[in-house]
């Protein structure tokens, strides 16, 4: 056994099921260098690190001043009531920390840490949207990795169920109060209702010692919306595998996203967009950049299943390097088992272009402020489907990534 699972299972609280979850965890072990979900993300370095169980530590107060209206704070994974705001919140929603219930993965080495989480997560996020309620101000979940004496692992367990016709606006932060190197999993269930819609954000600046692991596992019904946007600009090794069934007709997912990487940092995203019903939609437009000697990652899947008639599907994945030593992996995948569909993808990687940074020069441009220029540019085209009230916040996050990955390479 692996020092990190070892380490990870010590102190085991949990049911018969939750113990026969982490008992196969621990059978399978990590991922193999062979396996094809995980051939371009190296766990060698990881399955030699212990992590002790997580506390909580305080946060200053001003870290949070600008994450205005209802939030929800955990710090190294423990809620913390008095950092969060839930008063005077509708009788229509329920917004809690709170057990959530799931079935466990399938033990397989390919869902090792999915199957920690469902073995080792003691609490998380419950958010419950009753039928026809249309919430207003956006809410805020707030996860803080804070220093400690010692590397610390947690799990969260998340739901979020928008019912029938109603309609909510959620802000995901992963930040950092300090530098540090602790072990987060994490796992979200999203459960949307006929005529459901959630708009949802995710912004992950988590130091850049950091490990997440997080699971997003998403389920439409029919006229249901969801649109996401995901900013992969923090931590040292972060995966996310977000999948998504469209289980009735008319339901649309659009999810895009931005993978940054500086430093040594490793950005590994997995999209698996399943269209079971007919009539469904899939929009996916992602941009990579990584520089320095990091690596970012991306396979976007998509399955069209037979009987799925009438579906539209799109997978834009563009990517740009900005150093000889960074490597960027872009693989989609498109499975069709349908007639009648309208379905494309592509990925492309490489350098700024050059006949653009000469114009820009030309008009008197110095060349780091066109480098600059550009790859803003490049990077925001994916902020064109997000919620206007969250534009200042994703653009100031970019700006913040872009600015450490250009200074770098000036």
């Amino acid at each position: 056994m692996s020092a990190l699972l070892e380490s990870l299972a010590q102190g085991f609280e949990g049911d018969a099921s939750q113990r026969a979850t982490l008992d196969a965890v621990l059978r399978e072990g990590l991922p193999k260098p062979r396996s094809e979900a995980w051939k371009y993300t190296a766990l060698r370095a990881l399955e030699r690190r212990t992590f002790a169980p997580a506390q909580g530590a305080p946060i200053d107060a001003g870290l949070l001043a600008s994450i205005e209206g209802p939030r929800m704070v955990f710090v190294n994974g423990v809620f913390d009531a008095q950092a969060s705001q839930l008063d005077a919140l509708p009788a229509s929603l329920r917004l809690q920390a709170g057990v959530v219930e799931g079935e466990a993965p399938v033990a397989h080495p390919d869902f090792v840490f999915a199957g920690l989480n469902a073995a080792l997560a003691r609490t998380g996020v419950v958010l419950q949207v009753a039928a026809g309620t249309r919430i207003e101000a956006p809410l805020h979940l707030v996860f803080v990795g804070a220093p400690t004496g010692a590397d610390q692992a947690w799990h969260l367990r998340h739901a979020i169920e928008v019912g029938e016709g109603a309609e909510v606006c959620v802000v995901e932060h992963h930040i950092a109060a300090g530098a540090h190197a602790h072990l987060a999993t994490l796992s979200m269930s999203v459960d949307l209702a006929r005529g459901a819609h959630l708009s949802h954000l995710r912004v992950q600046e988590e130091s850049a010692g950091g490990t997440l692991f997080m699971r997003t596992d998403a389920k439409l019904a029919e006229d249901a919306r969801y649109r996401r946007l995901d900013l992969e600009i923090g931590g040292a090794m972060t995966r996310h595998e977000f999948g998504c069934r469209l289980l009735g007709t008319n339901a649309t997912v659009q999810a895009d996203g931005a993978l940054l990487g500086a430093g040594r940092r490793h950005v590994d995203t997995r999209l698996d967009i399943d269209h079971v019903a007919g009539d469904t939609r899939c929009d996916l437009t992602w941009r990579g950049l990584a520089a320095d000697r990091s690596r970012v990652v991306l396979h976007g899947g998509i399955r069209i299943r037979a009987g799925a008639d009438g579906s539209a599907a799109s997978l834009s994945s563009k990517n740009l390097l900005l150093s000889d030593q960074a490597e960027i992996d872009a693989q989609p995948v498109l499975e069709i088992h349908a007639d009648e569909v309208q379905a494309a993808h592509g990925a492309a990687v490489g350098g700024l272009d050059p006949t653009a940074l000469f114009y820009l020069r030309s008009r008197g441009l110095p060349s780091d402020e066109a480098r600059r220029l550009l790859t803003r540019a490049f990077v925001r085209d994916v902020l064109s489907g997000v919620d206007v009230r969250l534009r200042p916040l994703a653009e100031g996050a970019l700006d913040r990534a872009l600015a450490t990955a250009l200074e770098r390479t000036a």
